[in-house]
C-alpha cells in the first residue's frame, strides 16, 4: 500500500491536519500507473482537484471524521498502516481542498465571490460537450479560437440531429399548443439526448412563453430546502437572462425571511447541471425574439418532499409549500405565460449506488432486477401523468424511495405550480453502462391546461 512520498507535506502545527475531517467526497475507480486505483473528488465540486489512492485505503476515509488524531486513525485502520502514511494522505487531501480547513475555505470563498460578481453563470457541463463536438469537427485538440468560432454551430447541429433522429416518422411532430409544464431529463447528453429531443423537439414552432421556470435537483450543494438562483445562464448559443421581475415578485410574496432562506445557498447553482442542461434546448427550440433576446429564465433547486413532509431537511431552509404558493401568486402578479420545466432523472441503481446486483448483460439476476426497477418507475410515473403529486410523495415516503429517484421534489413542484389538466408520458428510457455498474432512468412528460 505504498504511496508516492512526493507532493504536499504534512504540517503538525495545523490543528485541522492533526484531527482531519473530510469534506463530502465521492470515490470512483480509475486506471493509473497500470493498475486499478481509487479517485477521490469533491462531491460539491468546489474543488476541481482529485486525489488518487490505492483501493485498500478506501476504508481510511470514514475514519477522517474530525474526532481522531492521526495516531488514532492509524491505530483504528490497523493492517500495518503507519502514522507517516496517514500523514501523507492527509496532506494530499488538504492540498486538494478535500479536508475541512483553510484551503477548502479559500476555495469556497472564491466560488462565492465569483458567483456574486457576475450577472450570469458561465457554461460548465454544456461547455464540456461543445469542446468535444468542436474537437470532432477539427479532428484535433481545438484551439481557444476554434472553440469560440465553432461552438454555437456544432451545438446547434447536434441538437437538430438528435431531434430529427427522434422525431423521424413520428405522427406528432409538435405538441398541440404551448404546454404549462414539461418534464425532461437532466442526464448528460450522450446518455440522455433521446429524452431531451423527445420533449424539446416538439416545442419548436408552437410559440414562446414569456419566461421559463426551471426546477432542478440539488445534487452537490448544501441547501436543505428550496434553493433559488438569482443569475442567468450562458451557453455557446447565448445568454438566457434571469427574469428579474418574476424573481422580485416571488421574493415579495415570500417575504424577507423566507426569501432570504431561498437565496442563502444560491451558490449551490454554481456547478449544478440539472438547470444548465436545459438551457441550450430552451435557447435552440424556443429561439430568440426579433431583438435576439432569449426567453428569460429562473432556476430553482427543489429538495425531496418525501423526506420531511415537504419541510426542509433540517427545518431551517425554505419549505416546498410556501414556495409553491409564492410562485403561483407571482405568476398572477406578473402575468404572461410561464413554462414550468421539471428537470428530472428517476431511478439510480446498481453497484455504483450501493446495490449488490450487477446489471451487466448476462449477469445472474440482472434482467429480473432491471424489470423491478422499470415496474416501479412506471407505477410512479402513472401518479405523475394522473396528476397526483401528493400520492407520489406518499408512495415514495412509504416505500423509502427504493430505486433512489432523485427528482421527486421538482416533479411534484411542477405539477403543483402549473396545475395542468392533463399530462402525457412522451418518453421513458434507461441507461446502463457497459460494465453494469449503474442504471439511471428518465422520462419525458408534457403537461397541458384547458381542453
Amino acid at each position: 500500500m505504498s504511496q508516492d512520498a512526493t507532493g504536499p507535506t504534512f504540517d503538525p502545527s495545523k490543528p485541522h491536519q492533526q484531527r482531519p475531517k473530510m469534506r463530502h467526497v465521492r470515490g470512483f475507480p480509475i486506471e493509473a500507473e497500470g493498475r486499478r486505483m481509487l479517485g477521490l473528488s469533491d462531491a460539491r465540486q468546489i474543488s476541481d482537484q482529485m486525489v488518487v489512492i490505492v483501493p485498500e485505503l478506501g476504508n481510511l476515509i470514514p475514519l477522517l471524521d474530525g474526532t481522531r488524531t492521526i495516531e488514532q486513525v492509524a491505530a483504528s485502520f490497523g493492517q500495518g498502516l503507519g502514522v507517516e502514511h496517514v500523514q501523507r494522505v492527509v496532506a494530499q487531501l488538504d492540498h486538494a481542498g478535500l479536508l475541512e480547513g483553510p484551503a477548502a475555505d479559500a476555495m469556497i470563498a472564491k466560488v462565492r465571490a465569483d458567483f456574486d460578481a457576475a450577472p450570469n453563470l458561465p457554461p460548465a457541463a454544456t461547455e464540456a460537450l461543445t469542446d468535444m463536438l468542436v474537437a470532432a469537427r477539427v479532428q484535433a485538440e481545438p484551439t481557444e479560437e476554434q472553440k469560440r468560432e465553432l461552438a454555437a454551430e456544432v451545438l446547434r447541429e447536434a441538437l437538430d440531429k438528435w431531434i430529427d433522429s427522434v422525431l423521424a416518422g413520428a405522427p406528432d411532430q409538435t405538441f398541440p399548443g404551448l404546454p404549462v409544464a414539461l418534464m425532461a431529463p437532466h442526464l448528460d447528453y450522450p446518455r440522455g439526448w433521446v429524452g431531451y429531443a423527445s420533449v424539446w423537439g416538439r416545442m419548436r414552432g408552437i410559440g414562446r412563453p414569456d419566461r421559463v421556470l426551471i426546477l432542478g435537483t440539488n445534487h452537490f450543494g448544501s441547501g436543505t430546502g428550496v434553493t433559488i438562483c438569482d443569475k442567468g445562464f450562458q451557453t455557446a448559443l447565448g445568454t438566457s437572462p434571469v427574469d428579474e421581475t418574476f424573481l422580485g415578485a416571488i421574493k415579495k410574496r415570500l417575504g424577507p425571511d423566507l426569501a432570504a432562506k431561498g437565496l442563502e445557498h444560491r451558490f449551490d447553482h454554481e456547478r449544478e447541471h440539472s438547470i444548465e442542461l436545459q438551457i441550450p434546448w430552451i435557447q435552440h427550440c424556443l429561439g430568440p425574439d426579433s431583438t435576439g433576446r432569449h426567453v428569460p429564465v429562473l432556476g430553482v433547486l427543489i429538495h425531496d418532499p418525501a423526506m420531511n413532509q415537504g419541510e426542509s431537511y433540517d427545518g431551517r431552509g425554505l419549505a416546498l409549500a410556501p414556495f409553491v404558493e409564492a410562485v403561483r401568486g407571482a405568476m398572477a402578479d406578473v402575468g404572461g405565460r410561464t413554462l414550468v420545466v421539471s428537470s428530472a432523472d428517476l431511478s439510480h441503481v446498481g453497484p455504483m449506488f450501493g446495490d449488490q446486483q450487477s446489471l451487466k448483460e448476462g449477469a445472474q439476476g440482472a434482467d429480473e432486477f432491471r424489470s423491478r426497477v422499470m415496474n416501479h418507475d412506471r407505477a410512479m410515473l402513472r401518479l405523475v401523468t394522473d396528476l397526483k403529486p401528493d400520492d407520489l410523495v406518499a408512495a415514495m415516503a412509504w416505500q423509502q424511495n427504493p430505486t433512489r429517484w432523485c427528482s421527486t421534489g421538482n416533479i411534484v413542484a411542477a405539477i403543483q405550480i402549473a396545475r395542468p389538466t392533463s399530462a402525457k408520458l412522451v418518453r421513458y428510457g434507461l441507461s446502463v453502462d457497459p460494465e453494469g455498474m449503474a442504471l439511471v432512468s428518465c422520462g419525458g412528460v408534457v403537461m397541458m391546461s384547458g381542453g
